[in-house]
């Protein structure tokens, strides 16, 4: 009876004690799974990578005739990436899934002249502002003249860029009411729509306008709208949301590249300096 009570004894001793390793060992697992999911630029830094997703538009990002990328946020995330120690990786991406393709981490930001709003600042973390914007008609210069008030809209087909400001303006301002909407896939492809005569009106990024419209550009038949402008916006560059680290990195990284000079030159090379908002201390 005794070594029945012994032998009772150890086996219930090292049920606990296998009980007691189980819990230890799944707490483990917990406290790392959660100190992973929450820091964001762990993720980053260890691949050495900061994968940033885009669309095509001058002249923000775009293909140069040397078939290479280039633009305004191209060279910026460049100066950027490299006070941070990684390596850009530019990565086209459907602007509609955009905030998909950020949770999904399949990209690490979303840069790409992105208009600040209260829901995009509830569901990303947002840097801070660094260039103006606004939204701007674009038609054909004989249209663009003869378009005064929102009377003038009437049988008029006006396209935007899906699930942007642009469409914000287009299905939100009564200016438009009488004008029929359809969304497209890209700023790009708006502007392509009005000079091939399929639709009357693009709203775009007055930024891209700036880079589009250029005499000697595909785009010199059209112009900007001037009888009628939209509330001004600011750009910003979305990350994951709760990314406190790299947040704070990715601002102090944009202050040191105006600090030394680099985001005034890039800038000016694009005819953007004048909407800058971060300055050099």
């Amino acid at each position: 009876m005794k070594n029945f009570k012994r032998l009772t004894a150890l086996v219930m001793a090292g049920v606990m004690s296998a009980a007691v390793m189980t819990a230890c060992s799944t707490d483990k697992s917990k406290t790392t799974d959660t100190k992973d999911s929450s820091s964001d630029w762990s993720y980053i830094a260890d691949k050495g990578e900061f994968v940033i997703g885009i669309t095509y538009f001058e002249p923000m990002n775009y293909k140069g005739e040397d078939g290479k990328l280039t633009g305004f946020e191209t060279e910026f995330a460049e100066k950027v990436c490299a006070k941070l120690g990684v390596t850009p990786k530019f990565q086209k991406i459907d602007w509609d899934s955009k905030e998909v393709e950020l949770k999904s981490k399949t990209i690490d930001c979303i840069w790409n002249g992105m208009t600040i709003n209260d829901e995009r600042k509830k569901n990303m973390d947002i840097s801070t502002p660094y260039m103006e914007n606004k939204q701007v008609m674009v038609a054909k210069k004989d249209v663009a003249e003869s378009i005064k008030t929102a009377d003038d809209m009437k049988g008029k087909t006006v396209v935007a860029e899906k699930k942007s400001a642009g469409e914000e303006v287009a299905q939100g301002e009564d200016f438009f009411k009488s004008a029929t909407y359809i969304s497209v896939d890209s700023q790009a492809k708006s502007l392509l729509e009005v000079k091939s005569g399929t639709a009357d009106v693009a709203v775009i990024d007055y930024v891209m306008s700036i880079g589009s419209l250029r005499e000697g550009s595909d785009y010199s038949d059209l112009a900007v709208v001037e009888s009628q402008g939209f509330a001004p916006e600011q750009y910003g560059i979305a990350l994951r949301k709760d990314s406190p680290e790299t947040l704070k990195k990715l601002n102090e990284a944009i202050q040191a590249v105006a600090d030394d000079g680099d985001l005034d030159k890039i800038a000016d090379k694009y005819n953007l300096k004048d909407l800058l908002l971060v300055k050099g201390k």
